[in-house]
């Protein structure tokens, strides 16, 4: 459609989930899943949007359910590295179809990552790089929603875009209860007291309390970064607006 040709924001962050990078595999890297996810972000960056990513690491990593007895700060350390694994890969993935990429890993290791500079980030989105963000926040006991949205934050996005394995928020589980209905629009307020968790508690009083609107939309379905960043009506954005209304 003509109306979705052009951004509709100007510098974006994507959170994508490490499991989102598993497809079927059961572990890992899909190298198929990689590939169609850097695509995207490839993509979307020729169309002139500046583009940040921040990737989990639950395909290779998950912490303290590992069942290895570690203590919870050593866990989540261990899972830092795991992005920084999914983050490298990414940028392999995205550089091979032309589009300049940086990671920058809030754990310094200069061997794979920059150094995470919060002006640097900037310039490298002013010259239309593609910025990927891994070893979360670089403290433990806080997940990468809390680093997505304070990342965001930091480098002035204009919304947070949340990919995920299902199409929006809904007012219950889809998967138990066949009439859910999706929402469309949905205020900060209305999703608090609706209990709907839309993201980590922390990352969205984060976005809240700051004002930053997040788009939450599935990633599975082929084009879908490219349709939201250009404004089309997919998903649901959760934001400051006192409306909330649901998906026809």
């Amino acid at each position: 459609m003509a109306e979705s040709s052009k951004p509709a924001y100007k510098r974006v962050l994507l959170k994508i989930s490490g499991e989102a990078l598993m497809g079927t595999t059961g572990y890992g890297i899909s190298p198929d899943v990689l590939r169609v996810v850097a695509s995207e972000i490839a993509e979307v960056a020729n169309l002139g949007v500046q583009m940040a990513v921040v990737v989990g690491g639950g395909n290779i990593w998950r912490g303290a359910q590992q069942g290895s007895g570690m203590d919870r700060a050593s866990a989540d350390y261990v899972g830092m590295l795991a992005t920084v694994m999914n983050a490298v890969s990414l940028q392999s993935a995205i550089e091979k179809l032309g589009v300049t990429t940086r990671v920058q890993s809030a754990i310094p290791m200069s061997q794979l990552a920059e150094p995470y500079i919060r002006r640097r980030a900037i310039r490298h989105l002013e010259k239309e790089r593609v910025v990927i963000f891994g070893a979360g926040t670089g403290n433990p006991f806080f997940t990468t929603d809390t680093a997505a949205a304070l990342r965001a934050m930091e480098i002035g996005a204009d919304v947070l875009l949340m990919a995920k394995n299902i199409d929006g928020v809904y007012d219950k589980d889809p998967k138990k209860h066949p009439d859910a209905r999706r929402y469309a629009q949905v205020s900060f307020t209305d999703a608090l007291h609706r209990d709907l968790r839309v993201m980590d508690a922390t990352a969205f009083a984060l976005c809240r309390d700051n004002d930053l609107a997040i788009a939450v939309f599935e990633l599975a379905t082929p084009g879908n970064i490219r349709r939201v960043v250009c404004g089309e009506m997919i998903g649901t954005i959760v934001n400051s607006n006192n409306e909330t209304r649901f998906a026809n």
